[in-house]
């Protein structure tokens, strides 16, 4: 079964591909000293998964402009890192059903010990980067057995309650449930711009558009002309995915069903 190690370590790959410049590729190897001013971030995760996955990157890296010219490069390479983290997260909850997420992302300079190394590498050259794994799996069924233990020793102490009433299943609108299986063209709208038309037709490749939105913002998902989800980016099996972290409300998403009849 698949680790949360060796999730991050195919997004990261697929992340420094893609968002780098030359198209590096980031491969295992030996672990190598690194020059002095190594900088990096330790990722905390809580879940099914908890413990610290700690990167460190050679110095070297700040002196060639792989996230961009004119670019903070170490502010770059922390955004870089965090959304590998989170991504990472994602392709485990893909692979194996297991949940986890990262609760704190902070600054560090050095590990003490080393779980293993990688290099990254472009037009001939390689720099050193080095991961410590401290993570664990959580063992749900012994922790779900403790649970329920210590709130059977609680009940015991305390007088019995009488149970809420469930809440009551939502009510479709009549006639509504003959468009369930009707499928919907949805969309992720990462940003957007204004431009004049000169500078739209004066694009070329290679250009960068900047676009209203930060790398850490949520994105939107879209139905229709209707927003009605946000979430996080991820990597699911190396294609993009959505970890929804806000729904609209249901009278809101209903709207965006309308627009389309």
């Amino acid at each position: 079964m698949k680790t949360y190690f060796e999730c991050w370590a195919e997004v990261a790959a697929a992340l420094f591909s893609q968002a780098l410049a030359g198209e590096p590729e980031l491969a295992e190897s030996l672990p190598k000293p690194l020059s002095a001013g190594s900088f990096g971030w330790a990722a905390t995760l809580a879940g099914d998964v908890e413990g610290r996955l700690s990167v460190v990157l050679d110095a070297t890296l700040l002196e060639t402009p792989l996230i961009g010219e004119g670019v903070d490069q170490k502010a770059g390479w922390k955004e870089l890192l965090r959304e590998a983290a989170d991504a990472g997260a994602g392709e485990l909850l893909a692979r194996t059903g297991k949940k986890c997420q990262v609760t704190s992302f902070e600054e560090i300079e050095a590990v003490s010990q080393i779980s293993h190394a990688f290099q990254l590498r472009s037009s001939g050259r390689a720099w050193t980067i080095l991961v410590r794994d401290e993570l664990r799996v959580i063992d749900v069924q012994a922790q779900r057995e403790s649970d329920a233990k210590a709130a059977t020793a609680a009940g015991a102490r305390e007088p019995q309650r009488s149970a809420a009433p469930p809440s009551p299943s939502p009510v479709l609108p009549p006639g509504l449930e003959l468009l369930l299986d009707v499928e919907l063209e949805a969309s992720l709208r990462f940003g957007a711009r204004e431009m004049p038309l000169g500078e739209i037709l004066d694009l070329g490749p290679g250009d960068v558009v900047e676009l209203d939105r930060h790398v850490s913002d949520p994105v939107d998902l879209i139905v229709g002309d209707k927003i009605v989800a946000r979430g996080e980016v991820v990597l699911v099996n190396g294609n993009f995915g959505l970890r929804v972290t806000e729904v609209a409300a249901p009278k809101r998403r209903l709207e965006s069903v309308r627009c389309l009849f």
